[in-house]
């Protein structure tokens, strides 16, 4: 349990955003509504969820029904659907917070993916509508074996036959595909010749659990974030009909580049929330634990770590801040989408590898949260981008400015 210091800490934290970015009251009761929510509702079943790997249905239920109640379900869809309207701030907000609890518990706190507004026609009844009331949960399904980072060289195909398509091959780390009651699956439907060679194109499509020929199974084991599974898909000759086709054929990266843009913030500010709960503990700690007679944090070894610790964690939270703030101003923020990430994901390990530090051989116990914070930081350099992909489109974007 955290001492009622740390309450004040955080205010003064939060008191540094609003004076940079000018909350408003309708913005501060998003960051203590959401606060609040993971405080009461998350926080209470992390332990057994962590022990377990396993959600119990009944509090993924509690946690969806809840979240509706608030009215934050599916927030970062607009108001003329039915539902908050967050900007990019505001969500950046909400993710901030949602990131100081368990992945696997605010999963059900309910975000579909903003590629279903791609949807047309009897689409949006069939999946639009049902995922932005709770009613259907979706997953997104891009990665494979062979094809991590790059899409263009996936073998998952389809092919035409008559009216529909015949799906053959395999996905994998596909998060939140247990849950799923439909996956948006991006698919080799063709060739390309490009200044690189022969590389594939892509299509989306909306598959059903239960379709004939489409497997969903346990994935792989992972350190990381127990209880938020990441599931293995399988097509073997599943047919799908034209009419399960997310945008247009060959269209796939259009649809990414239109709505799925911004996605790697979201890594950016959970990496933030989590870093300030892990910070809370060591400041915690240090404030409370003694040796050789006084508290820890008195001495420079540990107050020095304290002072780099929250420096670059307010940098971080500055820097993600900032990524969404120009989104909303319809500037086009790829290089400060991935400096973020990059910047917020690595600060995140730096924060949580220091904190068991200061905590010393307890830190590795699973007495306390701090080990579960040190496991789970460790892949939020890896998806959604690695922290080389990211350094890659920073990089290129400096130099295309400058014809290199």
């Amino acid at each position: 349990m955290l001492s009622y210091n740390i309450n004040k800490v955080n205010e003064i934290i939060l008191g540094i955003s609003r004076m940079q970015y000018g909350l408003n009251e309708e913005q501060e009761m998003i960051v203590s509504t959401v606060r609040n929510f993971v405080e009461k509702e998350i926080y209470p079943h992390e332990d057994l969820v962590d022990r377990t790997g396993e959600v119990p249905k009944e509090v993924a239920q509690e946690i969806k029904r809840k979240t509706l109640e608030l009215g934050f379900y599916a927030c970062n869809f607009p108001e003329e659907m039915g539902c908050a309207g967050l900007n990019h701030l505001e969500f950046a907000l909400v993710e901030r917070e949602l990131g100081r609890g368990s992945m696997a518990l605010n999963h059900f706190f309910g975000r579909p993916q903003n590629i279903l507004m791609a949807c047309q026609g009897d689409q949006i009844d069939e999946y639009l509508k049902p995922a932005l009331a709770g009613e259907k949960m979706d997953a997104l399904a891009m990665t494979e074996p062979g094809a991590g980072s790059d899409i263009r060289s996936m073998s998952c195909t389809a092919k035409r036959d008559g009216g529909d398509w015949v799906v053959n091959g395999s996905k994998h780390f596909i998060s939140g595909a247990d849950h799923a009651d439909f996956i948006i699956v991006f698919i080799a439907t063709g060739e390309e010749s490009t200044p690189r060679g022969i590389k594939k194109k892509i299509t989306s499509f909306l598959v059903d659990r239960g379709t004939s020929g489409f497997v969903i199974r346990d994935g792989y084991k992972s350190v990381s974030h127990r209880g938020y599974k990441n599931m293995i898909l399988e097509f073997t000759d599943c047919r799908l009909p034209n009419s399960q086709v997310l945008g247009e054929v060959d269209g796939g990266f259009d649809v990414m580049n239109e709505w799925l843009y911004a996605t790697r913030i979201t890594v950016a500010t959970m990496s933030v929330g989590r870093a300030r709960r892990v910070f809370d503990y060591a400041l915690d700690y240090a404030a409370t634990r003694e040796q050789f007679g006084q508290k820890i944090g008195k001495f420079q070894g540990i107050s020095f770590q304290l002072a780099d610790m929250i420096t670059e964690i307010d940098a971080a939270d500055l820097l993600t801040l900032a990524a969404a703030k120009k989104l909303d101003t319809g500037g086009f923020a790829n290089r400060e989408i991935a400096s973020a990430k990059l910047f917020a994901s690595e600060v995140l390990g730096k924060v949580t590898d220091q904190a068991i530090q200061i905590y010393g051989g307890m830190g590795l116990m699973d007495d306390l949260p701090i080990e579960r914070f040190w496991r789970d930081a460790r892949v939020e350099r890896i998806w959604d981008g690695t922290s080389e992909i990211q350094r890659h489109i920073i990089s290129r974007d400096l130099l295309r400015a400058l014809g290199a």
